[in-house]
């Protein structure tokens, strides 16, 4: 007998095998195990009651709470398929996403309740619940929850069927629903505890979002395989963040390169009490090695890991041990999932340091995008393997390092100059809050590099100083041709920097310096 998987199932089966512990802490509330999962089954009989069936999708939009993930499980118990909304876009955004996934039932707190009801009359939806309190047009789900008896038996589901659609950024063109199977899901949490140091007695902090594939399956649900303990916070703020690792004994959380800037420049950053915490997952985006040693001098070791929302997530993690000795690598692959550098044409790269894409294959790694076979054919090509479009290199021990995006590589005279390379070195400046470098056209040399710079308090910075600085550890023609100064770097939910924007709003300034 094949067992059943399902993310339906999984927890459910915690509930039973844990129901006195503390599974969910938010805002002063903490709920067990056997709590969380009975207002689960409440919420999946209610849904069930109006109408949702095994395969339907239901959606869900707004800050972190406890609505999203009682939605979520409360959704898998049925079969049905939980799409998570990025709170962030507009009204025009939201509608083709929900449409293009064909939603039947949209769930939504308050705050975000008015960006749908501008748009309802473009939507398919047949039901609209909110999170919070109730509204006109917006039965509240405690109401379902407190009327509905509890679901008796969950739905079962095979491991090749879909659990979530979760839409990507669309930082280019349209986004699209990577689907995310039951066995996705479970192969990746697999390769979490199989890498990651687990424990039922852990205490992990989620303040990444939810709708993020990183906020949702880094450590969250991993924690709750496990028994652990999770510290939701409803939005980041980072001296939030500082005074609840101490006032819960956190040991553990994962956030973007961005959160733990903000959270090392707080004012009581070197006096905050870390030492519960063995250990910050960090992805996202590459973290400058300067703000690894920031933190491995508090004691707290950020390791990296390297995933994206079609791999749910995981395909590289360096682990605690190499953490000094591999600063700056992405770590190597966990045992269920394979990860090879190909250069153009497809010829694979084994050679240590030479550059190559990112390919991976393994039984975490989507099975498509929803509606949308071009561009499943253009990702995942016929033997399996997903092309990531991101740029690496393995060392002679096998251990990835992040080179850059394909589509974010600058070249200036011929030259290659990959951004993350140079922002690695700029971040060091002392006036430099946050950097990116981007490329724009050129007439003489094709493409210039750029740097576009958030500064510190009280600090100042100009282009001639920026490259004598760095001058003696980058190439001419990596050094910034120009720099632009504002006041924060535009960034999407998960913490990547919109280089999009910047492209589009410097493209056209005047000439660089030759």
């Amino acid at each position: 007998m094949t067992p059943d998987i399902g993310l339906g199932n999984w927890l459910y089966q915690r509930a039973l095998r844990s129901p006195h512990r503390a599974a969910l802490t938010f805002e002063g509330t903490t709920w067990t195990y056997a709590e969380l999962q009975q207002r689960i089954d409440r919420l999946a009989s209610a849904l069930r009651a109006n109408g949702v069936c095994h395969g339907d999708r239901v959606a869900f939009i707004g800050l972190n709470q406890p609505s999203f993930l009682e939605s979520l499980f409360a959704t898998a118990r049925l079969g049905a398929i939980f799409v998570p909304l990025n709170f962030r876009l507009s009204g025009s955004e939201l509608a083709y996403i929900i449409n293009n996934a064909g939603v039947h039932t949209l769930i939504a707190d308050a705050p975000h309740r008015p960006v749908v009801d501008s748009t309802r009359s473009e939507l398919p939806c047949r039901r609209y619940f909110s999170a919070d309190q109730a509204a006109d047009g917006w039965p509240s789900t405690d109401e379902l929850i407190a009327a509905h008896a509890p679901l008796r038996i969950g739905a079962t589901v095979t491991e090749d069927e879909v659990a979530i659609v979760m839409y990507t950024s669309g930082t280019t063109g349209r986004p699209k629903g990577a689907m995310l199977t039951h066995g996705n899901i479970w192969w990746n949490n697999t390769n979490v505890l199989l890498t990651f140091d687990c424990r039922a007695t852990d205490i992990v902090l989620v303040v990444a979002p939810l709708f993020h594939i990183a906020g949702l399956n880094v450590n969250t649900l991993v924690t709750w395989q496990t028994g652990g303990h999770i510290l939701l916070h409803r939005t980041f703020d980072p001296s939030r963040f500082l005074d609840d690792i101490a006032k819960y004994r956190v040991t553990s959380t994962f956030a973007v390169p961005a959160m733990l800037l903000f959270v090392s420049q707080q004012p009581n950053f070197a006096s905050a009490d870390l030492s519960s915490l063995r250990i910050i997952v960090c992805g996202a985006a590459p973290v400058p090695e300067p703000l690894i040693r920031l933190y491995a001098d508090r004691g707290v070791p950020i390791n990296q890991g390297y995933g994206l929302t079609e791999a749910s997530p995981l395909l590289t993690f360096l682990a605690p041990e190499f953490g000094i000795a591999k600063i700056g690598s992405a770590g190597r692959t966990p045992i269920f999932t394979d990860v090879r550098l190909v250069a153009p044409g497809g010829r694979e790269i084994t050679a240590p340091g030479e550059k190559g894409e990112i390919i991976a294959r393994g039984p975490n790694i989507t099975k498509g995008y929803w509606n949308n076979p071009e561009a499943t054919a253009a990702a995942i090509d016929a033997e399996g393997w997903l092309h990531t479009g991101d740029v690496g290199t393995f060392d002679e021990d096998g251990f990835l390092f992040i080179v850059d995006r394909v589509k974010d590589m600058v070249i200036t005279g011929g030259e290659n100059v990959y951004p993350a390379e140079v922002e690695n070195v700029l971040y060091e400046h002392p006036a430099i809050g946050e950097i990116a470098v981007i490329g724009l056209p050129d007439e003489q040399w094709g493409e210039v590099v750029v740097a576009v710079a958030a500064l510190r308090q009280d600090s100042n910075l100009d282009l001639e100083e920026l490259r004598n600085f760095a001058t003696d550890r980058l190439a001419r023609y990596k050094l910034p041709r120009r720099l632009e100064i504002v006041a924060a770097l535009p960034r999407n939910p998960a913490g990547k920097v919109l280089k999009f924007e910047l492209r589009a709003r410097f493209g056209a300034a005047d000439r660089p310096i030759g």
